[in-house]
């Protein structure tokens, strides 16, 4: 029995995170791609299913230049992706639940080993009562009289070693979207998207080789969503509940009808669904089905360390 086990758990393993005993097979492939999305982690915040929580990268040119969202486990990815925090020019972080920014300090530790010197800027929501904005999530962690990792304070100055930290606040409110980083043809815009109460943004990054969005955590309410996603090459979505799940779950997440509804009405190109949990993925072949009622394009369901280059999705589509 015990062996039996023992090669079930292998089974499992291999299956659930594809490419993690050949990490560098896979960064090669991102490598050689002009414009890629790596999933860095497609789990949520249980350990229940091998999966780092949230974080994802996007390939340029064979630089690891976008971030978004830094998870429980994405710094061990981070490194098997072959990421290079010198090459990073954002890291988006859609909001401050753990499972989404957990693993920032310990990216960002990195810099102390790095040939970074350039200013690096970290997005994010704005605040309220229970949730920093990115400004004092950033003083949190560095302040150097106040900050958790006070010791890491050259971040707020660019000083001791390390580069300079640029949060910027995105206002979750706002009914358009806010641009966080736009050079050489490159544009990321955030957009606030409801998550129950928790404050939220959405991502989207425009390239001259495509376009990748990131829907966050996000029960689907906000209409304005489907107009900043419009068009877009590549969509992440995280199906994080199942079609016939409690309402309070559903105030923090869509169900999968919704999510192939606004894939179809955006015109998405491939759908990517990531944040899989335990009770997304049980009935993981009615809740794809609920989703293709909708949806009729390409659905990918998201590994770590997986890559979905922008030339693929283009031939699926």
């Amino acid at each position: 029995m015990k062996r039996n086990a023992l090669i079930f758990i292998l089974f499992f393993w291999c299956w659930a995170v594809p490419g993690l005993l050949s990490a560098s097979a896979i960064s090669s492939v991102c490598l050689e791609q002009d414009f890629t999305l790596q999933v860095l982690g497609s789990g949520g915040p249980m350990p229940d299913d091998i999966r780092a929580s949230s974080g994802y990268l996007v390939w340029i040119d064979g630089e690891s230049k976008f971030m978004i969202d830094a998870g429980g486990g994405t710094f061990l990815r981070f490194g098997q992706a072959d990421a290079r925090l010198e090459e990073l020019d954002l890291i988006g972080i859609t909001h401050f639940h753990t499972d989404h920014s957990a693993d920032l300090p310990a990216i960002l530790k990195g810099g102390y080993f790095s040939s970074r010197t350039r200013p690096l800027t970290i997005a994010g929501p704005s605040g309220d009562a229970y949730f920093p904005s990115s400004n004092e999530f950033v003083s949190g962690l560095f302040n150097k009289e106040t900050g958790v990792y006070r010791y890491l304070y050259g971040f707020m100055k660019g000083e001791d070693g390390l580069f300079r930290l640029e949060p910027v606040t995105v206002a979750v409110e706002k009914e358009t979207p806010t641009t966080v980083y736009e050079k050489e043809g490159i544009k990321v815009r955030a957009l606030g998207v409801p998550h129950g109460y928790v404050p939220s943004v959405s991502y989207r990054i425009d390239t001259e080789q495509g376009s990748i969005a990131f829907s966050a955590d996000n029960n689907g309410e906000n209409p304005d969503f489907i107009d900043f996603i419009e068009g877009v090459d590549i969509l992440v979505m995280h199906i994080a509940i199942a079609e016939d799940d409690v309402e309070e779950a559903k105030f923090l997440h869509m169900p999968p009808s919704r999510i192939g509804e606004i894939a179809n009405e955006a015109g998405a190109g491939v759908l990517v669904l990531s944040h899989f949990m335990a009770r997304s993925l049980m009935d993981l072949d009615d809740n794809i089905a609920a989703i293709q009622k909708n949806y009729k394009g390409p659905i990918v369901e998201a590994r770590d360390l997986q890559c979905v280059p922008y030339r693929a999705a283009r031939r699926q589509s």
